[in-house]
């Protein structure tokens, strides 16, 4: 998978099409992703000593290809190379540590 944990995406399709946001959570044998702010499901959380129980939100997996990365530098949606390039400012996405 070319898009990692902490990535900024754009959602190309969907009931959230058009929305960004930060990658939580990758799983790559499923080819599947958690973004933050889409694809919010309702879970029915059973009362525990440690949480009053209710029903809560949360971020469900939608496919890697539903996706694509925005590039922190020009800002646009594009592909990326094998090295993390963007396609259109030719720049490395990661940043260098």
């Amino acid at each position: 998978m070319k898009i990692k944990k902490g990535d900024t995406v754009l959602v190309l399709s969907g009931k959230d099409k058009g929305k960004k946001g930060k990658v939580l959570k990758t799983f790559p044998d499923d080819l599947k992703i958690v973004v933050e702010g889409v694809a919010i499901v309702k879970k029915h959380q059973r009362a525990t000593q440690k949480f009053q129980g209710g029903i809560i939100e949360r971020p469900s997996k939608i496919p890697v290809s539903r996706a694509i990365a925005v590039c922190p530098r020009c800002g646009k949606a594009s592909r990326l190379s094998r090295k993390r390039i963007c396609r259109s400012c030719h720049t490395p996405v990661d940043k260098e540590k």
